[in-house]
């Protein structure tokens, strides 16, 4: 997504922080006050990964900025600027849930190299709760972080390459996967075996998860191509 709120009240810094970091790939919606910023935050829902934010400014300043957002996101970036150098201005940011501060001038650079340091750190953090998150389809719900899957609640007893199959089709809901895709995806792109157990396993996970695995209902056969997942 890479994309920046800039709240900065000065013109010409603005325009500064703008063309830089699309130069680098961000997408940046940019404004002009701690009143601006939070109205944008929530009109899209908090959908950054990244916020660059003043600290002095008319009305709302970044101190009270920063505190808003932190409590509406504790995943966001956020870089405080100013032209201070005090140091409890730099302990203040921090303490109000700021992750890097920076103080002006700056050079692009340096601007670049702090930006993209947070973004990596959001990225991960959100990458890893992502693959942490539960994933439901009907009566099932499967939980990557504690390797389970339950059927109306009660639990149903996979192996390995079950469950991995599993959470391949749960991520891919009522989209048809070819028998080589599944293959690759959960024996790995250097197995070389039969591609027949693919079916072997689809078979035994039928037999666990269907209420009536000679008629199934959720694992579909999409014939002479793969097999395809749906709770409809």
């Amino acid at each position: 997504m890479r994309r920046i709120l800039v709240c900065e009240d000065e013109d010409f810094i603005r325009d500064f922080e703008v063309i830089n970091l699309q130069r680098s790939g961000y997408t940046v919606v940019d404004v002009a006050s701690g009143e601006e910023a939070l109205e944008v935050f929530e009109r899209e829902h908090g959908n950054f990964d990244v916020v660059l934010l003043d600290i002095m400014m008319p009305g709302i300043d970044g101190f009270e900025v920063c505190k808003r957002l932190r409590a509406a996101s504790p995943t966001i970036g956020i870089i405080m600027l100013s032209a201070k150098t005090q140091e409890m201005d730099k302990v203040s940011g921090l303490m109000l849930g700021a992750d890097d501060y920076i103080t002006k001038p700056f050079s692009p650079s340096e601007l670049l190299a702090r930006v993209d340091a947070v973004y990596r750190r959001v990225t991960m953090v959100t990458n890893q709760q992502t693959a942490n998150r539960s994933l439901t389809s009907g009566p099932f719900v499967l939980s990557p972080k504690s390797r389970t899957l339950t059927k109306n609640g009660l639990p149903v007893d996979l192996t390995q390459v079950e469950f991995q199959i599993m959470e391949l089709f749960l991520k891919n809901k009522n989209t048809a996967l070819a028998r080589a895709t599944i293959l690759d995806e959960v024996w790995g792109d250097h197995y070389d075996g039969d591609i027949k157990i693919v079916d072997v396993n689809i078979r035994r996970l039928r037999m666990k998860v269907e209420d009536e695995p000679s008629s199934p209902k959720y694992i579909q056969t999409v014939w002479g191509y793969g097999y395809k997942w749906t709770d409809t």
